[in-house]
């Protein structure tokens, strides 16, 4: 991933869980390690990582991420995409490349056996994390949730002020 943002359940009007529990966002009140899937303007899916325990209605918007393998059936999935970097570089564009619908929506991220799982990469370069005010929303928007790695043409937009974070 090169690009997250948070969203902070029943503290964050801009979460989808901020009012509670509905049908919509059940799974965003499991526990933790699980995707939260849901559609948005009418055309696009989008994935959230779960991250706080149960009840709590937390998670991380998975933004963008940096093919590594799969492109080519990345490129099938997403035919208009004109070059790798337009591939997963936004929330709808990288649900579309992963094959990412509401079928997929509770998947578990720890085992994987959904075929989607969250991996830890010892070996990865150091990455200059830039954060920054989410994109995209009209409540909480001040709030310097959103975190993506500098410089990386994948990232979905650059920020408008962004303030750079320590080597990780």
């Amino acid at each position: 991933m090169v690009e997250v943002e948070a969203y902070c359940g029943a503290d964050d009007p801009a979460a989808h869980s901020y009012r509670g529990q509905t049908r919509r966002n059940a799974t965003m009140f499991g526990p933790p390690g699980h995707l939260y899937v849901y559609f948005t303007y009418g055309m696009h899916w989008c994935a959230n990582a779960v991250c706080e325990e149960a009840g709590v209605g937390a998670g991380v918007l998975i933004r963008a991420l940096e093919p590594m393998t799969g492109i080519e059936r990345m490129r099938l999935l997403r035919p208009r995409s004109r070059r790798d970097n337009e591939l997963c570089s936004g929330p709808a564009r990288l649900a579309q490349a992963m094959g990412i619908t509401g079928a997929s929506d509770g998947a578990d991220l720890v085992s994987g056996k959904q075929g989607y799982r969250l991996l830890s990469d010892p070996t990865a370069p150091s990455l200059e994390l830039v954060n920054s005010a989410r994109i995209g929303i009209s409540k909480a928007i001040d709030e310097p949730w959103r975190w993506h790695a500098a410089g990386n043409p994948h990232v979905s937009r650059k920020p408008s002020a962004a303030r750079r974070l320590p080597r990780v």
